[in-house]
């Protein structure tokens, strides 16, 4: 083997790493969810926080906004999650993105 048949096989390798990496991460997204449509409120975050706003379901994930304590947002959809708490895809204020469920109270009596 010459040293540039060497260089790629080191290249493929790494880019099968990569890619089984991201593979990994997105993992939580491919979990069995169940649709809610339905209106919630930011609950169990002290006054003075804020609940993250993560790109994926997962608190590793790139932050892409927060909610105030109190805030009503629209839940589209939740996924269950294996240990932990459910993660649910939520949107107000020109922010969209997946929270922890357990930072939610589902609203009963909401009018539009």
């Amino acid at each position: 083997m010459n040293k540039n048949q060497e260089k790629v096989l080191v290249a493929s390798l790494c880019g099968l790493v990569v890619v089984a990496a991201g593979a990994f991460a997105v993992q939580p997204a491919m979990a069995a969810g169940y649709q809610v449509d339905q209106l919630a409120q930011v609950t169990g975050v002290a006054h003075w926080d804020q609940l993250n706003v993560r790109k994926w379901p997962a608190s590793y994930s790139q932050q892409v906004g927060a909610f105030t304590p109190g805030s009503h947002v629209w839940v589209e959809r939740c996924i269950e999650a294996k240990s932990g708490s459910d993660w649910c895809l939520v949107g107000a204020q020109n922010t969209a993105g997946w929270v922890n469920s357990r930072y939610l109270t589902v609203v009963h009596d909401w009018d539009l």
